[in-house]
């Protein structure tokens, strides 16, 4: 019987490739930027940071960037064109990504144009005939209130050089993918399509699962839902103490 081993990361496992140096002044008005050497150790386990029995060295120590705005921006935000897709199975929170999404898009970063995916990376593909549609934040104002993903949402597979060919026609900057490990592995191949043609866009995924199987995502938004839900069948009834009448 063969047993589950634990995955020995390396950092460029874990390491963002950039477009290029980033030159842009942000136009954040206010708040901190993160400083770009600083970072989060990612493995803090005993294991992980000891040298184990018969090995000559302790296992490297993997770091992750630090999440949050800089202060130089490689896009510049006035010229720059967005694209949000949702994949996979729906979950609670879907909405709430999106709205974020156009919001911060377009209050903080000015950014003139996010546009929306029909139905997963389906809606890239010119013989589906889905519309793309153009996100606001008049009309995004208040999803957040509704389930689901107002984008709609489907599987694949679809071809990767058609779904790079569609970002290449709308002149899309970023890319945010919302979906599952199926998504996540989506969007590597899409990455490495773009690099392959040495293009300037960003592929940012968003992990989204209610099985909580992506690594270093714990958990994704979705999960404690899914677990909340799962478990009323088998919760106890709330106990309340008896009502004393008068005579």
């Amino acid at each position: 019987m063969k047993t589950c081993r634990e995955p020995i990361y390396k950092q460029q496992d874990v390491t963002i490739r950039q477009l290029g140096a980033p030159k842009v002044k942000s136009p954040l008005a206010f708040g901190r930027f993160v400083d770009e050497e600083d970072a989060v150790l990612v493995n803090i386990s005993r294991k992980s940071a000891f040298k184990p029995k018969g090995r000559q060295k302790p296992p490297e120590q993997i770091y992750f960037e630090m999440a949050g705005p800089r202060e130089k921006v490689y896009f510049d935000p006035s010229k720059a064109k967005c694209a949000i897709v949702t994949c996979g199975g729906l979950c609670p929170g879907l909405n709430d990504v999106i709205r974020a999404i156009v919001m911060t898009a377009h209050h903080q970063y000015n950014v003139p144009s996010v546009l929306g995916i029909q139905f997963g990376l389906a809606g890239f593909i010119p013989d589906e005939g889905y519309d793309v549609v153009e996100l606001k934040p008049e009309n995004v104002n208040q999803i957040h209130e509704f389930g689901g993903t107002m984008l709609g949402s489907s599987r694949g597979p679809q071809p990767v050089d058609q779904i790079v060919d569609a970002l290449e026609r709308m002149n899309i900057s970023i890319v945010f993918l919302i979906g599952g490990d199926g998504t996540m592995r989506a969007a590597e191949k899409i990455l490495a399509e773009v690099s392959k043609r040495n293009l300037s866009i960003s592929i940012v995924g968003l992990p989204k699962t209610i099985d909580n199987d992506i690594n270093f995502a714990s958990p994704s938004f979705g999960f404690d839902t899914a677990v909340d839900k799962a478990t009323e069948p088998f919760g106890a009834r709330t106990w309340r103490p008896p009502v004393r009448r008068g005579a």
